[in-house]
């Protein structure tokens, strides 16, 4: 089979039959163009191209390739291509397509992953910076504060509507990355100032959180998507509060959700019902964040072993 042909089979079926999430087709898709392009330099038509004919030199080149494109790439990233290019062998195999073994592809060992998270006296100053009454300041600290009890991904709170979430019962349902579903629960204050943002609102759009730079006069002709917050968006503006907090760690919309899987470890909640709040997969992900509590372990060991 041409590896161009392979290449949109192999994406066709993990939308529909491994029912992967469209923003790792993306992943997928984008990875498998790179390896087009370094076949391309190899003066190789990824039309014309045998996947029979990838072999381990190929593959190996193909990651020396991934460092000459670009000198600063991390070994984290560089293993995500070389994933990719594992899975899409994988794919080959499970269909009897004739190529190179998936576990002939060795991964390179990474440096432990290490999350930032904020300390309770950082959150305080972020929700606080600064405090006013305006549409935005109420959009942006709902956001936040949605963010933080909840442990959304920034996917998940940019594609709420206003009729996903029960401001009564303080949950909903949301389908992260793997379709599958999990609740999530609302701090009362959280859920109130959810309430204070809509009841402010008089609009017809459904996104629970919209962009505010727009005339009064046109809002009864905008559509939903034209109006909805993007992920770019939210992780700039976190980041701005925390400037404005006087906050130095390089901060995302992902560290508020790194920050309370650590005030949950620190107050001695079991890793499983970690995971299942945070929808790891594995547990293995949700253990990243352990590191953090061997602080407070030491603290422990020498106040009942002097």
């Amino acid at each position: 089979m041409k590896f161009h042909k392979a290449h949109t089979d192999f994406l066709e079926w993990l939308e529909v039959r491994k029912n992967k999430s469209e923003r790792t087709i993306e992943q997928y898709d984008r990875h498998l163009n790179k390896f087009s392009e370094y076949l391309e330099e190899k003066n190789i038509d990824s039309y014309k191209y045998d996947v029979e004919k990838i072999d381990l030199k190929i593959s190996e080149w193909f990651r020396t390739y991934l460092y000459k494109w670009n000198k600063s790439i991390s070994i984290k990233t560089a293993n995500a291509y070389m994933i990719t290019l594992r899975s899409f062998l994988k794919y080959l195999e499970k269909n009897w397509i004739p190529s190179l073994s998936a576990t002939a592809i060795d991964l390179m060992k990474a440096d432990p992953r290490m999350v930032e998270y904020l300390t309770e006296e950082e959150i305080e100053r972020l929700f606080k910076a600064p405090e006013t009454t305006t549409m935005i300041w109420m959009r942006d600290i709902a956001i936040m504060e949605c963010i933080y009890s909840t442990w959304l991904r920034v996917s998940e709170l940019t594609n709420l509507n206003k009729t996903d979430i029960n401001l009564e019962r303080k949950e909903f349902a949301v389908r992260w990355k793997w379709r599958k579903v999990r609740v999530v629960y609302l701090t009362e204050h959280a859920a109130q100032l959810i309430k204070d943002y809509l009841n402010k609102r008089n609009d017809h759009l459904s996104p629970l959180f919209i962009r505010h730079n727009i005339k009064i006069e046109n809002i009864d002709a905008l559509e939903d998507e034209k109006v909805r917050l993007s992920r770019f968006f939210i992780t700039w503006m976190i980041k701005n509060y925390a400037v404005k907090a006087m906050i130095l760690k390089n901060i995302s919309a992902h560290t508020l959700r790194h920050s309370f899987a650590t005030t949950l470890l620190w107050a001695w909640a079991d890793l499983r019902s970690i995971q299942e709040m945070l929808g790891h997969s594995s547990i293995t992900t949700t253990q990243v964040y352990t590191h953090v509590t061997n602080t407070k372990l030491k603290e422990i060991h020498n106040k009942f072993m002097k």
